[in-house]
């Protein structure tokens, strides 16, 4: 796949997606949205799980605001939603994404960011949502995605007083899942995503398209909708075949860490 904005590279079962506009910070404008949502749609069928990362020194420093023109109110909306369409294509597609994060991950690229199933950080990231000083909204997903990572009220801090988290921050409240050194986030994301390129499918997808949802639900409907995943997920030849690898001992046993 060959993009002016982005690289993406192969390596076994893992897809490497590089934001490459490293000269803006990798800010996001309507030629990288796009360009995202095509190479998603092109991900090979042998790829299961895709890391994605920023080059340069940020991962992504949020909206490219010289592209910010006058709109009208329905433009405006019509531009968010183009942005949604894309994001909602990551978060819900077929392929786990995991995200490497360094540098700023500010407004729109904290947006991209809560995109990822699983989001790893190296020290020196920072966050910020800067559009409450710029006079705008978060327009990316922001306001759905984030508050369910670190809670509606620290979202509004951080758009009311221009807030920045740390690095260590952000992983005390639950934008990051991992921490990492400087410069080892991308080997800790490829691994990361080989763990998940190795799982059965249709526990991928539940994991990826049944799980937020029934978060969302009442119990009784969400415990209904676990019913019918697993029953689903268990009926799969894989899920049979590796039950019966652990029971004649040809997995490994769950261990310790470290």
């Amino acid at each position: 796949m060959a993009f002016r904005m982005l690289k993406f590279q192969r390596r076994g079962a893992v897809g490497v997606l590089l934001l490459n506009r490293p000269h803006k910070r990798n800010a996001l404008n309507d030629e990288m949205i796009a360009e995202l949502g095509a190479c998603v749609a092109a991900v090979p069928d042998s790829v299961r799980a895709l890391v994605l990362h920023g080059a340069g020194e940020h991962f992504c420093a949020g909206l490219d605001l010289s592209e910010l023109s006058e709109r009208s109110a329905a433009q405006g909306m019509a531009h968010s939603r183009s942005w949604h369409r894309v994001f909602d294509a990551l978060q819900f597609g077929r392929v786990p994404v995991v995200a490497v994060l360094h540098g700023a991950v500010v407004g729109g690229g904290l947006e991209l960011a809560s995109v990822a199933h699983v989001r790893v950080a190296e020290e020196g990231s920072f966050y910020a949502l800067p559009e409450g000083q710029r006079g705008i909204f978060v327009g990316g997903g922001a306001s759905v995605r984030v508050p369910r990572l670190i809670g509606a009220a620290r979202m509004a801090d951080m758009m009311f007083t221009g807030r920045v988290y740390s690095a260590a921050e952000g992983q005390a409240t639950g934008i990051s899942t991992y921490l990492v050194p400087a410069g080892k986030g991308l080997a800790k994301g490829i691994e990361l995503a080989g763990r998940i390129a190795g799982n059965a499918p249709a526990t991928n997808f539940a994991l990826m398209h049944a799980l937020p949802r029934i978060a969302e639900l009442g119990q009784d409907a969400g415990l209904l909708m676990e019913a019918l995943m697993a029953g689903i997920a268990q009926s799969e030849p894989e899920a049979k075949k590796r039950v019966r690898d652990f029971l004649q001992k040809k997995a490994g046993k769950v261990k310790r860490a470290g």
